[in-house]
């Protein structure tokens, strides 16, 4: 296909400026017999020429398609601003919802900024439990007693981890 550049449009190391094309009387049919190991179709570089002859490019225009109504600058600034603002507070978590909420934005709209536009993951907020010294003291003591059970020759294979889905992953 030809490619539109800064300087006109380019094929394969040939420059054509855009308002010669139509001049010199390029038809769909004469490109389409110049470059024959291109697929081109004779519609698609009516296309393209018509486009050339009433804009003078063949970029898409500023304006075609639906505009953006929920991640506008404004909007992405807002989540932005606090999203981060969480950064130097320790245990202040905002969900997407409650930053739905605040700023009015529908949730897959924040949920939507969130991941294209800041390039951030959102994380599902989970109670988890927080080991303490005597837990870990009594998990070594454990381990240890475990370990009393095997021969000596056997326990050089064995180890202890945190996670529980370890076995299911060696066998």
């Amino acid at each position: 296909m030809l490619v539109n550049n800064q300087h006109g449009i380019q094929r394969r190391g040939q420059d054509f400026d855009k308002k010669s094309l139509h001049l010199k009387g390029y038809t769909a049919k004469r490109l389409t017999d110049k470059f024959p190991e291109k697929s081109w179709t004779k519609h698609g570089v009516n296309k393209l020429l018509k486009k050339l002859r009433n804009t003078g490019a063949v970029d898409r225009r500023s304006v075609s398609g639906r505009p953006r109504t929920a991640r506008t600058e404004e909007n992405v600034e807002t989540v932005n601003d606090l999203v981060l603002s969480q950064e130097d507070k320790l245990h202040t978590h905002r969900t997407v919802h409650e930053i739905s909420r605040e700023t009015g934005i529908h949730q897959s709209s924040v949920f939507r900024i969130m991941c294209k536009d800041l390039h951030l993951k959102c994380f599902k907020r989970r109670r988890a439990q927080e080991l303490t010294d005597a837990n870990c003291a009594a998990r070594m003591k454990r381990a240890k007693l475990l370990l009393q059970n095997f021969p000596q020759s056997a326990t050089d294979f064995v180890f202890f981890t945190d996670k529980k889905d370890v076995l299911g992953r060696f066998m």
